[in-house]
């Protein structure tokens, strides 16, 4: 099989047993919302891209005239002392074959393990009909002990399938030998879920012994919204409420 992903490496920081915290787009993109916050909140710093060429085949153009492609990005931040420091995997995109996302998966581990990273969280939504106005978190781990610091956080054990990147990157984690948790949400999963975000980083905060300021955490939200509609991942409102208006016409 063909290698499809390039890493670019902007700069190799040197870093103290950084944990890895995923947030690709996926079910109510609460982990895209939670991995641009806490980006935007740390000031942290990009050191690597990846492409892929199981991303989408297309560019999104700008008001000035400028491309935005298809893309992920890793980020790091350094904290005093002897605390972990952070790699936030952030971008606007999964890759869209099953190899493309092991191969996708496979390579940023190989690139956070190069900068001596043994802790992976993964986040992502859990899809509900209903949710409450305070969502249960959930967990699954590649570790007994994983699992055990996971639910220490007050999640309760997920049962059944989790998709996409945040259930494959646990999967490679054990297979690995690395100590990885996903933390998964309650949200409807229609829409970019700033509540479902904020729990999960909360869960990630403490974690982590982090206090990331959540109160512009819409805003956040907001920005994931536009990006995710410039590359077709979510409708507009504005599209919705024309479909309905036509649909609404047979009925006039």
């Amino acid at each position: 099989m063909t290698v499809v992903c390039v890493v670019d490496w902007e700069m190799r920081p040197v870093l103290n047993d950084p944990v890895l915290v995923e947030g690709l787009p996926g079910i109510g993109f609460v982990a895209n919302i939670a991995a641009l916050h806490l980006i935007r909140e740390l000031g942290a710093k990009r050191f690597a891209s990846v492409v892929s060429a199981s991303f989408q085949d297309f560019a999104v153009t700008q008001a000035d005239g400028r491309v935005v492609s298809p893309v992920n990005e890793l980020y790091y931040w350094k904290r005093d002392g002897s605390r972990r420091d952070l790699i936030v995997w952030y971008g606007n995109t999964q890759a869209l074959t099953a190899f493309g996302q092991y191969e996708l998966c496979g390579k940023v581990l190989d690139l956070v393990q190069e900068l001596g990273c043994r802790t992976v969280i993964s986040i992502g939504g859990y899809k509900k009909d209903e949710v409450q106005a305070v969502p249960s978190v959930y967990s699954a781990a590649s570790n007994g002990e994983a699992l055990k610091e996971a639910l220490g956080l007050g999640t309760k054990v997920m049962v059944g399938h989790i998709f996409g990147v945040a259930g494959i990157l646990i999967g490679l984690c054990r297979l690995r030998g690395l100590k990885g948790f996903a933390l998964l949400v309650d949200t409807l999963g229609m829409v970019p879920d700033a509540n479902a975000a904020r729990y999960a980083l909360q869960s990630v905060g403490k974690y982590l012994d982090l206090n990331v300021d959540l109160s512009r955490l819409e805003e956040s939200a907001e920005q994931t919204r536009r990006t995710l509609e410039a590359f077709g991942l979510l409708r507009s409102l504005a599209m919705e409420k024309k479909k309905e208006e036509q649909q609404m016409r047979w009925f006039i």
